[in-house]
């Protein structure tokens, strides 16, 4: 069954009577409330207590309504910033922003702000499951009939007009002119770190979180985003609830996200009242708005820009699980960026998995008929540049990020795992404004101690550079190659690099959107092998064209547990 808008919420008992004075509610208020909004007849995807699931069939159709049970532990034991949330609202001076503010529910309830900070997940987990067919999710508080009448909902059928303004992902917002020091509990001095300069870091509203959603495209890339400042903010130590979040989303993204405002006091009985009457102003942003940036001003998080992750895989959906299982184990991959699944498959048979891994993982899956290792390499290149993503990364499905359990070195005595890869790869890019960064030093047939470049330019590359040197062995690898020139050593966060002469490998880089132009658009080949890209990359490097860096680490293995028939691999 296939309808425009589908309703996404749930209840839980958060234990709300236990909250400081001011703030205690039973949660028969929310049983109440929550009753009120099932009698709709729109479309839903309730969350909710195993528990409290008759509460649905009491008022509801299986016909129209979707259960999924989550129950309260799991916003503990299953969300990623738990014990950061937990360090922060225990935090005297965190309480003493407000005299308010230690008596609030995400100060003296354990899983409140955990509760309330999933909104966004359980959105975008609706919209992967999308049981209606629907083009277009909306997130409202399970108990919103406590201010909103639900005579909106039932009488006058305002959902029903909804889906006309989300073309985009839409945030009611109520405007916001407290000289407080914080914001929610969210310190003014850290939110300026946040909002652009343009608003010379001032906050005029705020978004609620009561109602939220969009197109099932704005979705996905609101989830992505609301994702990274949410870790980037509570990384610092800065906190107030979800509204936090999405208001500094909407002043970072104005393009992404749409507006419309509602009255001070902050009800957002004032929207559902102007959508009934059809007078909703909505204020939207067609382009990307530039931003000034104050080098004395606290580093924006990597987390502004947009990377896309690209998977190549061939005939083994268990190969790539091995893969997202090690990505998994490390923040900012998967969940923080666009994902994309190029599946080079002979076997008509693993579609249905492969399928399957892609809706779990939020990943774009195109289908190839086994263009090669270097064919879906060059695919992938055009796609990102047709993108409007700032970076990718490249891999091969045997390529697994080591685990955090990993304390071993690689053969070159380098570290294997590095904590906060993903932030540390963007900050070096950002630093440094590499072309391209390889990830690992040490590889599987050699290491970035040997030009390997040497074997593959034309001879007279070598006779120039390599005066001394020029001669290829007559027969396999030469037992004295010529070593890298490696230049100048960076550091960021503890994560040393180098740049340099450093040669282009099929091997995990990020590379940024004028790199990738340079590397693999400007110039095509029919039939494009390693060995090709290697030497040219290496002769525009030498022309100082193109700037590759190199990590002094190696925090990818090549593990290939699923081995297909060596007959059936293609470079292009």
């Amino acid at each position: 069954m296939k309808n425009n808008l589908t309703v996404v919420t749930g209840i839980w008992d958060l234990n709300r009577s236990e909250a400081g004075d001011g703030f205690k509610r039973p949660f028969q208020h929310y049983i109440d409330n929550f009753i009120k909004l099932l009698e709709t007849d729109i479309p839903m995807f309730i969350f909710i207590e195993r528990q409290y699931e008759h509460i649905v069939w009491e008022h509801r159709s299986r016909d129209n309504t979707v259960v999924h049970y989550k129950e309260v532990e799991e916003f503990k034991d299953n969300f990623e910033f738990y014990e950061q949330i937990q360090k922060i609202r225990l935090n005297e001076d965190w309480n003493s922003q407000a005299g308010w503010l230690k008596e609030s529910a995400q100060a003296t309830l354990e899983l409140y702000n955990p509760m309330v900070m999933s909104k966004m997940f359980m959105l975008n987990d609706a919209r992967i499951h999308n049981p209606f067919l629907s083009e277009h999710l909306i997130w409202l508080d399970g108990a919103i009939t406590n201010t909103v009448h639900p005579g909106y909902f039932t009488h006058d059928k305002v959902l029903d007009k909804l889906p006309q303004y989300l073309s985009k992902f839409l945030y009611v917002c109520f405007p916001y002119d407290s000289d407080a020091p914080e914001i929610h509990g969210f310190s003014r001095d850290g939110i300026r770190h946040y909002v652009p300069l343009r608003n010379n870091g001032e906050v005029e509203y705020v978004a609620r979180g009561g109602i939220f959603g969009g197109s099932l495209e704005a979705i996905q890339e609101a989830n992505g985003i609301y994702w990274g400042f949410l870790n980037a903010t509570l990384e610092n130590s800065y906190m107030g609830t979800e509204e936090s979040v999405f208001t500094i989303a909407s002043y970072r993204h104005p393009e992404l996200f749409d507006r419309v405002m509602i009255d001070g006091n902050g009800l957002v009985n004032k929207f559902f009242e102007d959508v009934k009457n059809d007078t909703v102003d909505v204020i939207t942003t067609d382009k990307p708005v530039a931003e000034v940036r104050d080098v004395d001003r606290a580093p924006i998080s990597v987390n502004d820009i947009k990377t896309s992750l690209y998977i190549v895989t061939f005939n083994f959906p268990d190969q790539l699980q091995l893969l997202l299982d090690s990505f998994n184990k490390h923040p900012g991959f998967l969940k923080q960026t666009n994902n994309i699944l190029l599946d080079n498959s002979t076997d008509e048979s693993v579609s249905p998995q492969y399928k399957e891994i892609c809706e779990k993982y939020q990943f774009d899956h195109i289908k190839k008929n086994n263009i090669g290792i270097c064919g879906g390499r060059q695919f992938i290149a055009e796609h990102f540049d047709a993108s409007d993503s700032d970076y990718m990364m490249f891999f091969e499905d045997d390529f697994i990020l080591n685990s955090p359990e990993d304390t071993s070195l690689c053969p070159n005595g380098l570290t294997k795992h590095v904590p906060n890869l993903y932030s540390i790869l963007h900050k070096i890019m950002l630093k440094e404004d590499f072309d391209f960064l390889k990830i690992n030093f040490t590889e599987f047939f050699g290491d970035n101690k040997t030009q390997w470049a040497w074997y593959n330019v034309p001879q007279e590359v070598r006779d120039e550079y390599w005066p001394d040197k020029n001669k290829l062995p007559e027969l396999g690898f030469d037992d004295n190659p010529p070593q890298t020139n490696f230049k100048n050593i960076g550091n960021v966060d503890g994560l040393s690099y180098l740049d340099g002469d450093i040669y282009y490998c099929n091997w995990p880089q990020i590379v940024s959107k004028a790199g990738n132009k340079k590397m693999f658009i400007d110039t095509k080949w029919g039939h494009p092998y390693e060995q090709t890209w290697m030497s040219h990359i290496f002769q525009l490097t030498l022309a100082k064209e193109i700037r590759p860096g190199l990590l002094l680490a190696s925090p990818f293995t090549h593990e290939r547990h699923h081995h297909y028939d060596g007959n059936l691999r293609r470079e292009n």
